[in-house]
């Protein structure tokens, strides 16, 4: 018998110390990478979309690499992308700890178009605050004093 599976991931992550990097435009041209960098790895994004200091990624993930594996070289290869085209005075790079939340088929669209306006959603709600919910959403422990780097 084939070994099959449908296993859907909500990651998100934001850039190193929440800089404001991600201007319109630019953001776009990372999201799209990433989005490359997913196929890259065999995996597949459904969605790239997040606001100017944070991103979010409804993926595929493939079996054989684990979560871990598979957002440490999409956050790697992304920096090396940023840091060796676009020109930025400082050191771009994301933050070292990530939320990945399992997405079950029939809330797929949702978190899609949940993903697709983030740009309107920042506009009331911060992303510590969002993070914080997501967190509380899937019943996540945490410490509050390492949420955030």
């Amino acid at each position: 018998m084939s070994t099959h599976q449908q296993l859907l991931y909500h990651i998100v992550y934001s850039t190193k110390y929440r800089n404001r990097w991600l201007t319109d435009g630019f953001r776009e041209k990372v999201f799209a990478y990433k989005a490359g960098i997913c196929t890259q790895l065999g995996g597949f994004s459904l969605i790239v979309g997040g606001y100017y200091d944070h991103v979010h990624l409804l993926v595929r993930i493939p079996a054989k690499m684990s979560v871990s594996e598979f957002v440490g070289k999409l956050k790697s290869g992304t920096s090396k992308h940023v840091n060796e085209t676009s020109g930025l005075i400082r050191k771009f790079g994301w933050q070292d700890g990530y939320g990945a939340f399992s997405v079950s088929v029939s809330n797929k669209d949702q978190v899609y178009k949940y993903i697709e306006s983030q740009m309107e959603h920042h506009r009331v709600q911060s992303f510590e605050d969002e993070y914080l919910q997501l967190l509380a959403k899937h019943e996540v422990e945490y410490d509050p004093k390492y949420v955030f780097d």
